[in-house]
């Protein structure tokens, strides 16, 4: 029985090791250590019963019958040990059955309250809570602003580190940040479902993806989750969240405003997060304000200040650091008279946040900026940084005859003004966000008689149907942004000094009433972005203010009215519609700059079109939708012609005919800063990145005669498709600008090649990547075909390479790239190992240089056994994966790897990585 307790013991071991890593052990796994437990206690009872019947035999009353039970039992308990014993052998190292690749805990950028005492007692006292075995609900409240979100956020990271209680090591902490009310069930759904890497059916009913999300919590052996910013009381049934029970190893905390909330959820502890004591406040001030706060001559002025905070870490942090680096007397002496100036609404600490935001407000130096925080409020929580730039153009906040890339830099500045003044925060990629307490300052003064921008604003609220709304007819801006609008209404008050009106993300809004756009002529901006609307109303060709029409992600709006009459028109956007027709009438918007029509197909582009549209800076219309089902649109040599006309267009995104770009001067691509252009029928599968000027080219041979070379010249990047024919391009001439070169699926003779240029044709090359690429067996081998001496390369990538047999030959006339710092290579069925010695010539040795790599990576290569030498190339490693390399063992990789934290895994697939290559 020992033996096989330590058995059980060792795989008990390993299961819970790669559960560490993200793997899910097999059922049967676990219910064979789950027998040997139950195996365990039998023996320990039978035990037991043997010690009785031996004192009963030294007292001479023998019992037969319990010594043959004894026996009987001892025999059952064997057979079943050998069983064990041998299923236990059977598994081997296959424990685990599938990957959720998911981390137990995700780090969550926040502010650290590193330093800050209150804030660390608050943790402490968090964590002391998660052990204790009474407690499963957890609420933390206070008033707006304290710091709950950011006391869960370091909570959260806290848990990333290797805590020493096993409480607090839970198999998943899943965040969740609640949707303001009401209540919707599905998007915390969504929320938690992602975080598991949870498929779930959109179209399902709650019930049902509750059911999902049940059975895999079920699974855990713990888990946290944490509810932020929680409205109303949520039913964990409702969710799917299984209740948690005494005593409680899964926990849920939730943060909220109110008490009431911490009931309405039965939580065990409610936890109040109050506001700094005075010595708390002054420690946070100083830390946002930095060394001039304690000045001789400004201390006693900065703690005044701090003591106006009321407490309150958000207006501490606002205030701070708007006086941060301020060593003159008199900005502090201005400072504190206007926080006491400020017309108090009453007492609680709420309305003394607001007192403080409107100090910072006013404190920003202009009224442009400030209309620009007011415009934020719009949104509901992320405000999405390029959709909120275009409308502050629209509405003139950038600069009336600025050009867009100018207006949109103007646009840049202001955001990173508003935040560094804390009244906005970095959100995701490409979004912003409001703190709340932030948002409701901004609406409550956007809303009040002395500020002359009036707003009207109901985002994000649950609305259906907007009919019983009564707005003022002096609003300059109304916003319904985020709702389940189905319809709006035939008449709306009139709105005569309406400057926007957004309805974007509305899905279930399918038609706008005629007369309904009647009532805002004065409109700069209309946003139906996500809308499922089908067409516009013919009513929009009154709005001659228009500045901006945004209707992105509209994807079932196949039409638009005539438009001719929208003179002042600045910015179509139909990003993601069904269009394939131009509207009537776009040939008069002569003022339009941004126009995005990426459609896969127009049927009425006529001759002379572009040049109708002379103030155009940005043009659109490459369709990203990757379809072999419908024919594609492609500019032809006239359009083509016109296009290179516009003398104002800096940005272009368009696909060609190969035929376009013949027997042309292509200089006039020295004024476009970005671009991308796609050559040929097909679409490519790179992604749009639109900070480059890159040129894509699919299934086309049109590189013998140097077609393309003029078009090059201004790339940066080159992306080839089932190509031929790119030696004859680049033999001749030389790219300075090309920094990065994609060849896919191409088929090259790596043979002799007879006479390379004497000039290096792509001299500041700094990223390749080969895909498929046929006969490529070194990469040697092709620098040598091309002429090309990677004096540059940083980033080198190679994938699905079947005659890849080892990266470099070095030595002789080739030496690896000395700036080289990036390797990733996956799915090369014959690579052996990366680097070959060949005898080196003098000259070579004494030009090399060992690159200094930083980033490795090597998949689901079959062969491959060795990095090769130097092994000096390794030492500077900070990131470095072998996945799927069998032949090759973690004792014979480099001492420098060994010793940090590599990532070897033998035996699984990484399927995510798999791509069709047909």
């Amino acid at each position: 029985m020992e033996k096989v307790a330590k058995f059980r013991d060792d795989i008990k071991e390993k299961v819970e090791k790669a559960e560490e890593e993200g793997y899910k052990p097999k059922p049967d796994v676990i219910k064979w250590i789950d027998d040997v437990h139950e195996l365990s206690k039998e023996w320990e009872s039978m035990q037991e019963s043997i010690e009785a019947a031996k004192t009963l035999s030294n007292k001479c009353c023998p019992k037969f019958s319990l010594r043959s039970k004894i026996s009987t039992q001892s025999q059952n308990i064997r057979n079943q040990l050998c069983k064990l014993i041998e299923v236990g052998e059977n598994f081997g190292s296959n424990l685990e059955v599938e990957k959720y690749q998911m981390k137990k805990v995700e780090f969550i950028p926040g502010t650290s309250i590193e330093g800050q005492s209150a804030a660390t007692r608050n943790l402490n006292e968090l964590l002391r809570l998660l052990e204790d075995d009474e407690v499963s609900i957890i609420g933390v409240w206070g008033t707006g602003g304290v710091g709950k979100t950011t006391l869960v956020k370091n909570l959260n990271n806290e848990l990333l580190k290797n805590v020493s209680s096993s409480k607090l090591s839970f198999g998943v902490v899943v965040w969740v940040t609640v949707p303001k009310p009401p209540i919707n069930i599905r998007k915390i759904q969504a929320q938690i479902a992602s975080r598991l890497n949870l498929q779930v059916d959109n179209e399902a009913s709650v019930e049902s993806i509750a059911r999902k999300i049940y059975q895999r919590l079920k699974e855990e052996k713990s888990f946290l989750l944490i509810l932020d910013d929680v409205w109303k009381g949520i039913n964990l049934d409702d969710v799917g969240v299984p209740q948690p029970v005494v005593p409680a190893r899964s926990k849920v905390i939730i943060t909220t405003r109110s008490l009431e909330v911490c009931r309405q959820m039965r939580a065990n502890v409610e936890m109040k997060v109050t506001t700094l004591n005075e010595d708390e406040s002054w420690e946070l001030f100083v830390k946002n304000a930095g060394d001039c706060a304690n000045l001789e001559h400004i201390q006693p002025l900065a703690r005044d200040i701090a003591s106006q905070c009321g407490g309150l870490p958000l207006a501490i942090t606002v205030i701070a650091t708007s006086m941060r680096g301020n060593t003159r007397v008199e900005l502090w002496e201005n400072a504190l008279d206007s926080l006491r100036r400020s017309e108090p609404y009453n007492q609680n600490v709420v309305n003394k946040v607001y007192n403080v935001i409107k100090w910072s407000y006013d404190s920003l130096e202009s009224l442009d900026i400030q209309s620009c925080f007011f415009y934020c409020s719009l949104y509901p929580v992320a405000v999405p940084i390029d959709d909120l730039i275009h409308c502050w153009w629209a509405e003139g906040l950038l600069g009336e005859n600025d050009t867009y890339d100018e207006a949109y830099n103007k646009g840049i500045e202001m955001v990173e003004r508003l935040k560094d003044a804390c009244m906005l925060e970095p959100h995701k990629k490409d979004y912003l966000k409001m703190h709340d307490v932030v948002r409701d300052f901004a609406i409550s003064k956007a809303n009040s008689s002395w500020n002359e921008h009036n707003y009207f604003i109901q985002a994000g609220v649950g609305l259906a149907e907007i009919s019983h709304i009564k707005v003022s007819s002096s609003v300059r801006r109304i916003s319904f942004v985020s709702n389940e609008i189905e319809c709006l209404p035939d008449y709306f008050t009139k709105c005569p000094e309406t400057t926007s009106l957004l309805l974007q993300d509305n899905e279930p809004l399918e038609k706008i009433p005629h007369e309904f756009l009647l009532a805002f002529p004065a409109l700069r901006v209309l946003n139906l972005s996500g809308a499922g609307i089908r067409a516009l109303p013919s009513s929009i060709n009154s709005l001659r203010q228009l500045r901006a029409l945004i209707l992105q992600n509209c994807h079932m709006l196949t039409e638009l009215p005539p438009i001719g009459k929208l003179c002042n028109l600045q910015l179509l956007d139909c990003d993601s519609t069904r269009l394939c027709c131009l509207p009537y009438g776009m040939d008069k918007l002569t003022t339009l700059k941004v126009f995005n029509l990426p459609v896969a197909e127009l049927k009425n582009m006529s001759k002379g079109f572009f040049l109708k549209l002379p103030s155009i800076e940005m043009l659109d219309m490459l369709d990203r939708e990757m379809t072999n089902l419908r024919p594609l649109s492609l500019i032809g040599a006239t359009s083509f012609d016109e296009i290179s006309s516009l003398h104002n267009l800096t940005s272009l995104f368009i696909r060609v005919d190969s035929s376009s770009i013949f027997n042309r001067d292509h200089t006039w691509m020295s004024r476009l800063k970005i671009f991308h252009i796609e050559v040929g029928n097909t679409p490519t599968r790179v992604q749009i990145n639109k900070s480059r000027r890159m040129i894509s080219v699919s299934k086309c041979e049109i590189f013998s005669n140097g077609e393309l070379s003029g078009m090059l010249q201004f790339a940066s990047d080159l992306y080839l498709h089932e190509c031929m024919g790119f030696r004859k391009l680049i033999s001749y001439n030389r790219f300075d600008g090309l920094k990065s070169l994609h060849i896919e699926r191409c088929s090259c003779d790596f043979g002799p090649p007879g006479g390379s240029p004497q000039f290096d044709p792509l001299p500041n090359l700094e990223h390749i990547n080969l895909v498929s690429v046929d006969n490529l067996k070194c990469v040697s081998d092709f620098s040598k075909l091309l002429g090309l001496r990677l004096s540059k390369l940083r980033q080198l990538e190679i994938h699905f390479c079947a005659s890849l047999t080892c990266l470099f030959t070095v030595g002789r006339d080739f030496s690896v790239p000395k700036q080289l710092e990036d390797i990733s290579i996956t799915f090369c069925p014959e690579l052996v190992q990366l680097l070959v010695q060949r005898s080196p010539t003098k000259a070579t040795h004494v030009n090399s240089e060992t690159p200094r790599v930083q980033r490795l990576v090597l998949r689901n290569l079959p062969k491959f056994g060795s990095l090769g030498e130097p092994q000096s190339m390794w030492e500077h490693l900070k990131e470095h994966e072998v996945i799927n390399c069998d032949r090759i063992e973690h004792k014979k990789l480099p001492s420098s790897i060994q010793t940090t934290n590599v990532k070897v895994k033998k035996g699984v697939l990484e399927w995510f990585y798999l791509r069709t290559v047909s």
